[in-house]
Order: C-alpha cells, then sequence, then structure tokens
C-alpha cells in the first residue's frame, strides 16, 4: 500500500501547476536563446511579431493621430492582423478580410436604419453574417464580418453614408499599412524551413533505421516490438507532411517579395530542389514497407516467418550501414560536412553484404518460401533504400 501511494504521489506531482509553468518557463528560455544566437524559425518569429505591433503603431498615427478620425479603430486592428507569415498570404487575407468587413458594416447600418435600435440590429445582423461568414470565399476571415457589425452598432456613432465611409476607409487604410510594412521591411522568406525540414526528415531516417537494427538482433520479435516499429513508420510520415508544407510556404514566401529586399531578411541563397523532397518520400516509402514486412513476420499468426540467425546480423550491418549514410546526408543538407557520397570503404562493405545476403537468400529458398519471402523483402527494400539515399550520379 505504501509502495502505490508513493507512486501516486510521484504522479501528482509531475502535474503541479509550477511544474508546468517551469517547463513553459524552460521552453520560452530555449526560444529565447535560439532567437539570440543564429537565424531561424526562433528569430522569424520576433520579426514578425514586432513587425505586426509596428504596422498596428503606425495606422493609429496616421488615423488616430493625424487624421484625427474618431473611427480610427479599424484601421490599426486591421493592419495588426494582416502581417501574415507571407506577403502573399497578407494580400489575399487583406482581399477576404476587406470584403467581410465591408458586407459586415454595410449590412449592420441597413439594419440599423430599418430597426432604429442597437439590439433589434444586432438582432437582425448577426445571423446573417454569421451565415456568410461560413462562405468558403472568405475563408477564415468571415468572422470579420459579425466582429465589424458588432464594433459598428455598439460605438455610439449615428448611421450615415459619412459614417460608413469612414469606416470601409479606415480599414482600407489599416489593410494596406500591414500589407506593406510586411511587404517592404523584413519580407519573411522561408527558405531555410525547406532545408532544415530535409535534414530533420533525413536524420529521423537513419534514427529509425538503426533502432530497427538493434531491434532485429534480438532473440525474439513481440507486438510490443512491432508496435514500436510502426510508431516510428508513422512519425517518418508525419516528418514527410512537414517538409510538404515547407515546401508549400517556401514558394508562396517567394510570391509578390521584392528581390532586392529578400537579401535583407539572410535567407538562404537556394533551397535543395523539388527533387530531393521526392528523393526522401520515395525511401520513406522503402523503410515504411520494410518496417510493415517486419511487422507481419512477428505475427504469430500469419504465415510469414522472420529469418533466423547469423543472416540477422547481416541484415542489421546493412540497415545501421543505411542510417549511417542518412545521418551524413542529414549534416550535408544543414551543410555542415561537404561529401556529396559514401566513402569507399563504406560502399566496399554494402557491396559486400550485399553479396553475403544474396547468398544467404539462396539458402533460405531451400528451407520454405515464407523464411525466404521476409528475407527477400529486407533485401529488396535495402537496395531500394540504398539506389535512393546514394543516387547513381552521386556513387559514380
Amino acid at each position: 500500500m505504501t509502495a502505490v501511494t508513493e507512486t501516486g504521489r510521484q504522479r501528482l506531482r509531475g502535474w503541479r501547476p509550477w511544474d508546468a509553468v517551469w517547463r513553459e518557463t524552460c521552453a520560452v528560455g530555449r526560444a529565447a536563446r535560439a532567437a539570440w544566437r543564429a537565424p531561424g524559425r526562433e528569430r522569424d518569429l520576433v520579426v514578425q511579431s514586432l513587425k505586426a505591433a509596428g504596422a498596428a503603431l503606425l495606422a493609429w498615427l496616421v488615423a488616430g493621430v493625424w487624421m484625427d478620425d474618431p473611427m480610427a479603430l479599424m484601421a490599426p486592428w486591421v493592419a495588426l492582423v494582416l502581417v501574415q507569415a507571407t506577403v502573399y498570404s497578407s494580400v489575399r487575407l487583406g482581399t477576404q478580410q476587406f470584403a467581410a468587413i465591408c458586407a459586415g458594416a454595410l449590412l449592420a447600418s441597413g439594419a440599423q436604419v430599418l430597426t432604429e435600435d442597437n439590439t433589434g440590429a444586432l438582432a437582425l445582423s448577426l445571423p446573417v453574417l454569421m451565415l456568410i461568414a461560413n462562405w468558403s470565399r472568405f475563408g477564415q476571415q468571415g468572422i470579420y464580418a459579425a466582429t465589424t457589425a458588432v464594433f459598428v452598432l455598439v460605438s455610439g456613432t449615428a448611421v450615415s453614408a459619412s459614417a460608413v465611409g469612414h469606416r470601409l476607409g479606415q480599414a482600407a487604410l489599416g489593410a494596406f499599412i500591414g500589407v506593406a510594412v510586411n511587404a517592404l521591411v523584413l519580407p519573411p522568406i522561408h527558405l531555410r524551413d525547406v532545408r532544415e525540414n530535409l535534414s530533420a526528415l533525413a536524420r529521423e531516417a537513419g534514427d529509425v533505421l538503426h533502432s530497427v537494427a538493434d531491434d532485429m538482433c534480438k532473440s525474439e520479435w513481440d507486438a510490443q516490438t512491432a508496435t514500436g516499429w510502426s510508431s516510428a513508420s508513422a512519425r517518418l510520415q508525419r516528418r514527410v507532411e512537414t517538409l510538404r508544407s515547407a515546401r508549400s510556404w517556401s514558394q508562396e514566401s517567394l510570391r509578390l517579395t521584392y528581390g532586392p529586399l529578400r537579401m535583407l531578411n539572410r535567407a538562404p541563397a537556394a533551397v535543395p530542389p523539388e527533387e530531393e523532397d521526392q528523393r526522401w518520400s520515395r525511401a520513406t516509402g522503402h523503410i515504411t514497407a520494410l518496417i510493415r514486412t517486419l511487422a507481419v513476420a512477428a505475427d504469430e499468426n500469419r504465415t510469414p516467418t522472420p529469418p533466423e540467425g547469423p543472416v540477422l546480423d547481416l541484415c542489421a550491418r546493412l540497415l545501421r550501414l543505411i542510417g549511417d549514410t542518412c545521418l551524413t546526408e542529414a549534416d550535408r543538407l544543414l551543410g555542415k560536412i561537404d561529401e556529396t557520397r559514401p566513402g569507399e570503404a563504406t560502399e566496399a562493405t554494402m557491396k559486400e553484404l550485399h553479396e553475403r545476403l544474396q547468398v544467404e537468400l539462396r539458402e533460405h529458398a531451400g528451407q520454405g518460401a515464407a523464411r525466404a519471402a521476409v528475407l527477400g523483402t529486407l533485401l529488396l527494400q535495402a537496395e531500394n533504400l540504398w539506389a535512393e539515399i546514394v543516387p547513381e550520379q552521386q556513387a559514380q
């Protein structure tokens, strides 16, 4: 009973609020140090946040101080939310948001004219505007139609053509300032993310192959081992999706950005070509197929059975070798090393292992199709992996 109580106390200790606060504080500290040390995602986030605040302040100075407009709230509000992750998204979202704001201001003003009462105008306009907010043409900006109606009706300003024109004019001013600040002041360029995600995918592939190689040397494979392999395969697939997202952001960040201003962001001059994404996506598919074969062989209720004896050590050595090459590729993608191909010793070892496994495969073929099928599939996927990770133009 004492051991159970102590275990419960330890679990509760991990859920204490100050523990969560401490972990978050440490995470913020790491992010701050990363932003200070070198360019990266953390520094990009700081720059975008300061740009958004600066755009809102500039819009307020123009509309509220210089123009002395009593309805200047719209300008900084719109400017703040339009400093987006890319210039293209700022323009696209700005167009959607301005259309939503126009719809909200016009419908709210029309409802106030009909009802001559703010409460009645809200009751009349908000249901319609919330339906409009879900229109796909507005994207995620549709909600601004309803919020604009609330601002218009609770501001206490009498409805008139001049007042509506003022609100729309302030929204247009805020949109212009937000987009201009985002496009002209350190325009966000996300070229670095592609290289980092490619490197992370290559490193993850190497770690997975090393882990599978270690498991292959165990005397028995159980359900827990197969579950671990499946989890590793799922992590690789998530890495591929993250890489695709980074590539999309990279391409979008170059749209509508002025060429000379890109240099101010100190982003990489170039990114790996899309062929690299496809190459590592295919490699991930081969690793997934290899893991699926091992998981089937580990299932006692399935016909295929894993090979036994020294051949498993050969397979493990082969996967470790390929995993080492993946880790080398990860460093190369980040510019840490200049090597573009494996060394002669690595290629010789790979050739030797391949030949020995071919001999073992012929011997296993005489022991039954179930055992030979697993070894043959493992060898095929290993060959496919090596061909993808070390393309022919690099290996020559």
